[in-house]
């Protein structure tokens, strides 16, 4: 049977209204001329048929793992889905026979490139001779050319200013992160070959490969995004991909005050610890928002002093004229020319730094930041994977470990307690907000134990509204930091209201 014959016993050409979005689901903005994406909500889609369901944004009792782990049923396809599909293939194929080597064109700009292909699409898919409905032909031509010169089904997701991360389980299981919640979006690649090529051609794009001899790539894209690809046979179920989307406008103190996660108070504090050239660790899980509020800190530090930020892929956007950005390298094929993190950071040295900002420490350049902080660099700011102030200094501990010197516990505490002022901790609550949890001084040693006191902590007592959001917000514990002494040496005013009443407690 002809393409043309089955898409008419499919109905594909009479299929003129566009389908509405299955319950539990949202439609995702997508760019001008496209179709919109739609986002199926897992906790809604697993519903049953006529069971009540929560009003939106309301908790459900469970932890956000508990809610998007839910089983979804996969989204019902169109008619004529599949031919539309096949049509798709057909014409991406004729595409690249008709431009062959012209995509690669180097002389080609972005703007020449997108224009001869349009142009050729057109004609490849007139001489299909298929009868399509205006919105399926804008859809095909769109799908196409994302498939050619784009991301493929993602390119919409990636073009969405709403969606932060992007998750691909399979080649019919793709998530989404909106507003801090997990979604499942109804974008698919029609196989896992499909996936695949996709894969190949982002991690072409920024110079790597991916094959069975290198079937894990992490990558930053040119936009600045953070990909990670994991391929069989370590990928047991089929092909994974994961992008953390790069926001092109840094988010500034006055977003995160506006979003709740900072208060003034605390901003102020946090302003002045940064000019007071306090060391300063940002804790938090995944997720939860370290490397942009590493971001809002490092704008603090004044226009006249040189910083030098070290990431393992650049994600820091400071603004300030002087900054030498590094990055780390993986080793090549042969597995040879590999620069980590450590290396950076014992060269930075030998820079003459003002400041050393370090996106994370997750190994053996802790002793070496440590180090640093210790010996003249004071002002440096870094990330480490905890969640709490407490178990930010235990990783630490556990890191400087991994530099490989047999070093005694207590010298490696005392050595963490000596360079680092303060631990700033992250949570994202279950209500999906990412929220400064606690602001911690790091006092010194008693016996074998690093002191901790909390001058900010999170008003969890406050509860929840009936949408299931946090009440509560960053309070103050009535403690003035001992490091708030340096403030008055250095001209550092703060207000009266940023500590609330003088008190004693918070201490651990």
């Amino acid at each position: 049977m002809k393409l043309t014959e089955k898409l008419a016993a499919l109905g594909l050409a009479e299929s003129a209204r566009p389908e509405a979005p299955a319950a539990g689901t949202a439609a995702v903005p997508a760019p001008a001329g496209g179709a919109p994406a739609t986002v199926r909500d897992p906790a809604a889609a697993a519903a049953p048929e006529g069971a009540a369901r929560p009003a939106p944004g309301s908790d459900t009792g469970r932890s956000l793992s508990a809610r998007t782990s839910t089983p979804v049923a996969a989204p019902a396809e169109a008619s004529g889905g599949d031919a539309l599909t096949q049509l798709k293939d057909t014409a991406a194929a004729a595409l690249f026979e008709r431009l062959g080597a012209r995509l690669h064109d180097p002389s080609l700009s972005e703007e020449k490139l997108h224009a001869l292909v349009r142009t050729e699409l057109n004609h490849v898919v007139e001489e299909q001779d298929v009868p399509l409905t205006t919105e399926q032909r804008q859809r095909l031509l769109g799908d196409v050319q994302d498939d050619v010169l784009g991301h493929g089904p993602l390119q919409r997701l990636l073009d969405d200013p709403t969606v932060t991360e992007i998750m691909v389980n399979g080649p019919d299981k793709v998530y989404v992160e909106q507003a801090g919640k997990l979604l499942r979006s109804e974008a698919r690649f029609s196989s896992e070959e499909h996936l695949r090529r996709i894969i190949e051609r982002i991690v072409f794009r920024v110079g790597r490969r991916i094959d069975e001899s290198s079937p894990l790539v992490d990558a930053r894209l040119a936009d600045g995004s953070r990909v990670n690809a994991i391929i069989p046979p370590l990928a047991f179920s089929g092909s994974s991909l994961t992008i953390r989307k790069f926001s092109r406008d840094p988010f500034t103190v006055h977003d995160l005050i506006r979003f709740g996660s900072l208060t003034p108070e605390m901003s102020e504090l946090l302003q002045a610890c940064v000019q007071a050239r306090l060391n300063i660790i940002v804790s938090g899980g995944t997720g939860t928002g370290k490397t942009t509020l590493l971001n809002v800190l490092s704008s603090f530090i004044p226009e006249t002093e040189r910083i030098i930020t070290i990431e393992d892929a650049v994600e820091l956007q400071l603004q300030q004229e002087h900054v030498v950005r590094l990055e780390s390298r993986p080793a090549n094929v042969e597995g040879k020319g590999e620069v980590v993190i450590r290396d950076l950071v014992r060269n930075s040295l030998r820079m003459r730094p003002d400041r050393i900002v370090v996106g994370e420490v997750r190994g053996g350049e802790t002793l070496d930041m440590l180090q640093a902080m210790n010996t003249g660099h004071d002002g440096s700011l870094s990330t480490v994977h905890a969640n709490s102030p407490r178990d930010a200094i235990s990783r630490l501990e556990t890191l400087v470990l991994m530099a490989g010197m047999d070093l005694p516990l207590r010298a490696v505490r005392e050595q963490i307690s000596a360079a680092v002022d303060l631990v700033v901790q992250l949570t994202r609550l279950k209500d999906g907000s990412r929220r400064v949890t606690a602001v911690t001084e790091v006092q010194g040693m008693e016996g074998q134990t690093v002191t901790l006191q909390d001058a900010f902590v999170f008003d969890y007592a406050a509860g929840v509204d009936s949408d299931g959001r946090f009440l509560g917000r960053p309070v103050a514990t009535g403690v003035r930091p001992r490091f708030t002494d340096r403030f008055a040496e250095l001209g550092i005013a703060l207000s009266p209201a940023v500590f609330g009443a003088v008190g004693t407690g918070g201490r651990r």
